[in-house]
């Protein structure tokens, strides 16, 4: 064989021919691919490329973790689900499940239906080679990377909204993590969600391909490299990549603190009986700002029912429910006692 000829399949499966002929993955990379384990967290529309991807490569173990239900608008761009998913409101993971192992191969696909949090992500993350955001809220990616940061386990933030996004690979001791580049939390209903700036399916597909392509990458046993933040736009056409470096003063990875994954158990979410709400509660961060109320009410405006700014409360009514926010980041979500539901309402018009 010359230097430059392409490596000759040892796989028995010969799916994955095309795939072992890249010289970068091979033979032993394709191995490693298949004995890793991946933790998913989110099988909606940055979740579902990925989900796939990683199971048409051949990833041995694939763990998905989604609270959510299907829900109509969720299918011009969440591309492992159907519209009788919608109509039936399957959890979104089994309806992953359901939807790769048709694929067939060599993936096993296990599915969690719960929210992922500080009591659970130890757990779920077992044993995991890698862990993969497909989330579509920053508390939960401040939580993966305390997670990952103590561990030492790599993991790949992306994140998407409109017609653009961002890609971060974080290997823990080598380049920054997410803390690095962003210290804290933005103050709850300050930067756009694809329910107030709307999202197109193109950027969906484009950054979770950085992502898997980062993935495909770290699996293979190729962690000889700098990570960097990638920056896109698929309606103008920009890219953009940025240097990230590692920061000795970091939160995280810097100064060992993960307040997030130590966060004390009060800040869950409070069931109130006999008033059909429930209390949502961010996790704090010590540099965290106070909401903009008139900012928020101005970027609710078009989308809620009803917007009230009522001195140091700000109240909006969606989808049936009644968002009463709090200058803490709290919030009061009325009109449902379902968890999930009323963590989906926040993430969708107030949080980050």
């Amino acid at each position: 064989m010359t230097p430059d000829a392409p490596e000759k399949s040892t796989t028995t499966d010969p799916r994955f021919d095309r795939q072992v002929r890249f010289a970068p993955l091979g033979a032993a990379g394709q191995e490693r691919l298949q004995a890793a384990r991946v933790l998913l967290v989110g099988s909606g529309a940055l979740g579902g490329v990925l989900a796939q991807t990683l199971v048409r490569a051949g990833v041995g173990t694939l763990v998905l973790c989604d609270r959510d239900v299907v829900e109509l608008s969720n299918l011009p761009r969440q591309v492992l689900f159907e519209e009788r998913h919608a109509k039936a409101q399957t959890p979104k993971a089994l309806a992953a499940q359901a939807a790769l192992v048709r694929i067939g191969g060599p993936s096993t696909v296990e599915a969690h239906a719960v929210h992922v949090e500080a009591t659970n992500l130890a757990d779920l993350a077992q044993g995991a080679d890698l862990i993969l955001d497909g989330t579509d809220n920053l508390t939960t990616r401040y939580l993966i990377n305390d997670h990952a940061v103590k561990t030492g386990t790599p993991w790949v933030y992306g994140g998407v909204v409109s017609s653009g996004g961002l890609v971060l690979p974080v290997l823990p001791g080598k380049g920054a993590c997410l803390r690095c580049v962003f210290p804290d939390p933005p103050p709850p209903g300050s930067l756009p969600t694809c329910d107030s700036a709307g999202v197109i399916l193109p950027a969906v597909g484009a950054i979770a391909s950085l992502q898997a392509g980062a993935a495909l990458r770290i699996l293979s046993g190729d962690t000889d490299f700098t990570p960097r933040m990638t920056q896109l736009d698929v309606w103008s056409g920009a890219l953009l990549t940025l240097e990230a470096p590692r920061r000795a003063d970091c939160s995280a990875c810097g100064q060992r603190s993960f307040e997030f994954l130590d966060a004390p158990a009060a800040r869950e979410p409070v069931v109130f009986c006999g008033r059909n709400a429930v209390q949502i509660s961010p996790q704090a961060s010590a540099g965290q700002a106070r909401p903009d109320f008139a900012a928020l009410a101005a970027r609710l405006a078009p989308l809620a029912d009803e917007v009230q700014e009522l001195g140091v409360m700000l109240r909006a009514k969606v989808e049936g429910a009644t968002l009463t926010l709090f200058p803490d980041g709290r919030a009061l979500v009325e009109g449902t006692t379902e968890i999930d539901r009323a963590r989906a309402l926040y993430d969708r018009y107030l949080g980050s």
